[in-house]
């Protein structure tokens, strides 16, 4: 079962769709994992995070979907910039602090989705992709 369905000339034809495709079949994945969607596209005014997870382990999860048509000039991983994630840290701290979660495990994870030649998603996991304790504040 697919979550979305458009053929592949529809989806490399616009981008927004293409990005919700993606962030579908990440979603798909991430569940198969046993992960649970907390929420999606979180966004405040530091940011935004594609979605957000709770693990079995009870970890919090936020989850940078990137989604390619192809990575004929660039590996769609070149587009997670120091940049991004200082802004992805940012956000996650807000989302903590609002919801008290401060006490709980917390990671950063990257999923990647390229349509490959047949229109289907080849997924690339990134877990535990970065910590914030890397980054400067």
């Amino acid at each position: 079962m697919r979550l979305f369905s458009p053929s592949k000339k529809k989806l490399l034809s616009n981008k927004d769709l293409l990005g919700k495709w993606g962030q579908a079949q990440s979603e798909r994945f991430l569940k198969r994992l046993g992960h649970r969607v907390l929420t999606r596209n979180f966004a405040c005014k530091t940011g935004e995070i594609d979605i957000i997870t709770a693990s079995s382990d009870g970890a919090v999860i936020f989850v940078e979907v990137k989604t390619r048509a192809n990575e004929d000039y660039a590996s769609a991983e070149s587009a997670i910039t120091a940049s991004k994630k200082q802004k992805l840290v940012r956000t996650a701290r807000y989302f903590v602090r609002q919801h008290k979660l401060e006490d709980l495990p917390l990671r950063f994870d990257i999923v990647i989705v390229v349509l490959n030649e047949k229109g289907r998603p080849e997924i690339r996991h990134y877990e535990n992709a970065f910590s914030p304790y890397d980054l400067k504040k």
